[in-house]
């Protein structure tokens, strides 16, 4: 898809969030590269709630901590000091089998760059986690979510970048995952292309009542999200909550 260029495709949305219940919870969380005077703290004891079904915004500029805070909540990194839980279950004490069984079961991940593999197609590209997750619903199901159910047998190259991306999504939502975690995915796009990538994400928080992380430093992404985490130095400035969410296919940037 190009600057410009119109989408054309429909969810039918049913909003099932519970806001009473805590997907995560970080404590004290910190996370420090080096030691002594060369020490470099990319977390100084970050504590937060982030309640089941929401979409967050982690919002701040580059090297503030929010990809960081993400990996770690993700099970991609570890934490120098203090705890995370998902739900009951404390990430930080984790070994690296547990942490890869956590990804694999709950975590979808969607990146600024697609990481599609360009000799499947776009159908085989979702198959990649169908095959491997406990219950998946069909690559075709997920690519119709993201509107490109006209473009299964595609190619990467054949793909705009907002296609590429709705692909990767695609992928990530596959396994039904109850978390999905997305680092910068409009950092590649243009506007037009960007605001059409946010809105399939909105709406499969709405749809799924998937918990959605959106790690960005593009303020006006704020305006879309349930809660905004603003971060600066390694902390948490603010947190914020819009009473009334704005559709993320009207924001302007």
């Amino acid at each position: 898809m190009y600057a410009g260029e119109q989408i054309d495709f429909l969810l039918t949305i049913t909003v099932n969030n519970d806001d009473s219940t805590t997907a995560f919870r970080t404590r004290s969380l910190s996370k420090v590269y080096g030691q002594g005077a060369s020490a470099v703290y990319a977390l100084r004891g970050v504590n937060l709630n982030i309640p089941a079904g929401q979409l967050a915004v982690l919002l701040g500029p580059s090297g503030s901590g929010k990809s960081t805070l993400l990996n770690i909540l993700g099970g991609l990194d570890s934490a120098s000091s203090g705890d995370a839980w998902f739900f009951e279950q404390n990430l930080t004490q984790m070994d690296d089998d547990e942490l890869t069984q956590y990804r694999r079961k709950h975590v979808g991940f969607v990146f600024q760059f697609y990481n599609l593999m360009p000799n499947l197609t776009a159908r085989e590209n979702v198959e990649l986690v169908t095959e491997i997750a406990q219950n998946p619903m069909p690559a075709e199901e997920a690519l119709q979510m993201v509107g490109l159910q006209q473009r299964l047998d595609h190619f990467p190259a054949q793909l705009s970048g907002g296609e590429q991306q709705r692909v990767a999504i695609a992928r990530a939502i596959a396994k039904k995952p109850k978390l999905l975690f997305c680092d910068e995915p409009t950092g590649a796009l243009d506007s037009v292309t960007g605001r059409a990538v946010l809105k399939v994400l909105q709406d499969i928080n709405r749809q799924l009542g998937t918990t959605v992380l959106i790690v960005t430093h593009a303020v006006a992404t704020a305006a879309m999200a349930d809660m905004v985490i603003h971060f600066s130095d390694g902390d948490i400035s603010k947190i914020t909550h819009n009473t009334q969410v704005q559709n993320a296919d009207t924001i302007e940037w």
